[in-house]
């Protein structure tokens, strides 16, 4: 197998599998975003802090369905910037919800949550660096191969 050989395979449609995943995160997306979304409207008088962390959760689930979108609509294999951007918004969504989480649990007395919270944010943040690490690789074997 010679460079292009190699460099023609990194142009291929998205595997039956990653596409089958990628539908699945997007449909969970939408589900997550709706079933919040129908509670939030039909309980009127919610505390301030319930309709933020309803908010945050909701804007989470709607951020999954655009990446669902985004990854179906590109079709092909993006050396690995799929991943780099699900693990961005995995931190971004992580994070956000984890604040809110910290926020009620220290309003509560409930501090151990806090912890929880942030070994939350940690795994997602090693997911980010090994995403990124990953498309590196990808990137320097496609300039080596000459692609």
């Amino acid at each position: 197998m010679n460079a292009e050989d190699v460099v023609s395979r990194l142009d291929r449609r998205l595997s039956l599998r990653r596409r089958v995943a990628t539908v699945a995160v997007a449909l969970a997306g939408a589900a997550v975003a709706a079933v919040v979304l129908a509670l939030w409207a039909t309980e009127p008088h919610l505390p301030a802090r319930t309709q933020v962390a309803f908010g945050v959760i909701a804007a989470g689930g709607l951020g999954w369905v655009g990446y669902g979108a985004w990854v179906l609509r590109r079709r092909t294999p993006l050396l690995a910037l799929d991943r780099v951007v699900a693990g961005w918004l995995a931190l971004a969504v992580t994070i956000a919800v984890g604040l809110t989480v910290t926020a009620i649990a220290l309003s509560r007395g409930r501090g151990e949550f806090t912890v929880l919270a942030g070994a939350f944010v940690l795994v997602a943040a090693i997911n980010v660096a090994r995403a990124r690490a990953y498309r590196g690789k990808l990137l320097r074997r496609k300039r080596e191969l000459g692609g």
